[in-house]
């Protein structure tokens, strides 16, 4: 297992992971076919896999999820991070990327994004790599 630290600046934010991620790979060795399983140890964040061309795209799903998950709505946590919970439940906090020649098996437009939504903070994503 590795470990990757992100900091992230901003309340709310999807910041791009995906050539650290395959930075790690590569430098595992050479995995012909296998997986990488990313897990996110937070319960106010999460790791997603979308479009990583156009930049307003992650600007688009973050303007929908405080849309539907709005900072303030009478929730009882007394941290005042309710929306925080609620939003990392939603995109979750686990990813499963194959691995085909020594690379992730992404898509033409696709990215890896850890995805905050109580920062600013310093995060941690774990990175386990098994060869098939």
């Amino acid at each position: 297992m590795k470990i990757l630290n992100v900091k992230s600046r901003s309340r709310d934010e999807f910041i791009a992971i995906t050539e650290e991620i395959q930075q790690v790979v590569s430098s595992a060795g050479v995995i012909e076919n296998g997986y990488c399983i990313l897990f996110v140890p937070h319960t106010t964040a999460g790791i997603t896999i979308n479009e990583s061309a156009d930049p307003s795209v992650k600007s688009d799903i973050l303007m929908m999820l405080n849309a539907l998950i709005p900072r303030e709505a009478g929730y009882r946590h007394l941290e005042g991070n309710s929306a925080a919970h609620v939003k990392s439940t939603l995109i979750g906090v686990s990813q499963l990327v194959a691995i085909v020649h020594n690379r992730l098996e992404l898509g033409t437009w696709q990215g890896i994004f850890f995805c905050e939504f109580d920062g600013p903070r310093n995060r941690k994503v774990h990175i386990h790599l098994f060869d098939s």
